[in-house]
């Protein structure tokens, strides 16, 4: 037979898809514990500003039977309590609401509430749930590292490509049992069992696990992909505001799991069925990385380490 012809029928006995096969094991033994954070913290993002309504509390409202401060006085009673900061005060519309002060020195800032009528600090202005939901975005995009966390974080979206387009290879088992690897099968062991389940949530979701590797790429290294879109598609006066290139470029920030920014797709609307119903199978498909990567070092460790330790 010639390649092509193994290829098609019997795949595993040529080398290239030994070769594929290493290169997706140890891209997903280098990768595999970053995929498993981006796709959790992405999953639960998707749903951060139904979180963030959540973590919300009421206005804070204070009555006193004295007058309430000047903004002097509110300054003054901060200086005592954060000396050595800069004081911003921002007043709420009711008056008899807790002032939000910032407080900065050098790179630290704060935000605290005052009693209008006392001056006494009531606590941290920004609630823990939210400061949450702020730390759990800063994991996903930037890894807690600013502007450097971002660009590694797009070297491994590229990194999640890799493996979704070597996976796709390594599971095609031939023309003659390819429909077998699109479903489970009753009355196999645990280690086929975990096979199955690899390979079909490979299958299903690798045009969405290829997307989001491909957006991720972008929204970590934005630059490389508008330079590549204006030399495909140059800035014309004839095109400003209809290249094709820069509706891709939309997409590629809009569907990216955790960066649905509320809006249900394609639902027209901010709330409602259509826009829960999106964001379930968002938050759903998002988790496939993970469960690509608790499988495959199932896989590995039944196969690897415990073959060895034997």
């Amino acid at each position: 037979m010639t390649f092509w012809q193994r290829w098609i029928r019997q795949p595993q006995t040529t080398w290239l898809r030994k070769v594929i096969f290493q290169v997706h094991l140890w891209s997903g033994i280098g990768v595999g514990l970053y995929v498993l954070l981006v796709s959790v913290t992405g999953s639960v993002l998707v749903w951060r500003n139904e979180l963030a309504a959540a973590a919300t509390r009421d206005p804070i409202i204070l009555t006193g039977s004295g007058s309430r401060l000047t903004d002097e006085q509110l300054k003054e009673a901060a200086t005592r309590a954060y000396p050595g900061y800069s004081i911003s005060i921002n007043r709420a519309p009711d008056p008899d609401q807790a002032v939000d002060i910032s407080l900065e020195r050098g790179t630290d800032r704060k935000t605290r509430l005052f009693d209008p009528y006392t001056g006494r600090d009531l606590g941290n202005s920004v609630p823990i749930g939210l400061w949450a939901i702020r730390k759990l975005l800063d994991l996903h995009d930037d890894l807690l590292a600013g502007r450097s966390g971002r660009k590694v974080n797009g070297f491994g979206a590229l990194l999640l490509v890799v493996l979704s387009f070597t996976g796709i290879v390594i599971w095609w088992p031939g023309i003659k049992t390819w429909r077998r690897s699109l479903r489970f099968h009753k009355k196999v062991g645990w280690r086929r069992f975990t096979w199955e389940l690899h390979s079909m949530i490979g299958f299903w979701s690798l045009g969405f696990i290829a997307m989001f590797g491909i957006s991720g790429a972008y929204l970590g290294n934005p630059e490389p992909v508008q330079d590549l879109a204006d030399w495909l598609e140059p800035v014309t006066q004839a095109n400003a505001g209809l290249r094709i290139v820069d509706s891709v470029v939309y997409w590629l920030a809009f569907l990216h799991f955790g960066r649905i920014g509320g809006i249900g797709i394609p639902c027209s609307v901010r709330s409602g069925l259509c826009d829960w119903a999106t964001k379930s199978v968002w938050a759903l498909l998002g988790l496939a990385p993970a469960a690509m990567f608790v499988t495959g070092a199932v896989m590995w460790w039944n196969r690897v380490i415990r073959t060895k330790a034997r």
